[in-house]
């Protein structure tokens, strides 16, 4: 995975950015939430030897199983 690859994917650098630390933030929660029962948030979606949410996050965006929503106006 390069980060030029995932950059290309998203369109855009700022974009890439926003993408993956929202991504980060639903896993890292997802982590802390396992003991307690809840089911809020998404699992991670591809098997990672990474245990860096971010990491995670960009494997996940380069492998097309983040869906990103385009809202400009």
């Amino acid at each position: 995975m390069k980060l030029e690859d995932v950059i290309d994917q998203i369109g855009n650098r700022f974009a890439t950015v926003v993408v993956a630390a929202r991504r980060a933030r639903q896993i890292n929660s997802y982590f802390h939430q396992l003991g307690v029962g809840y089911g809020e948030f998404v699992p991670p979606q591809v098997h990672s030897l990474s245990r860096k949410p971010l990491t995670i996050a960009m494997e996940e965006i380069s492998e097309d199983k983040v869906a990103v929503e385009n809202t400009e106006e």
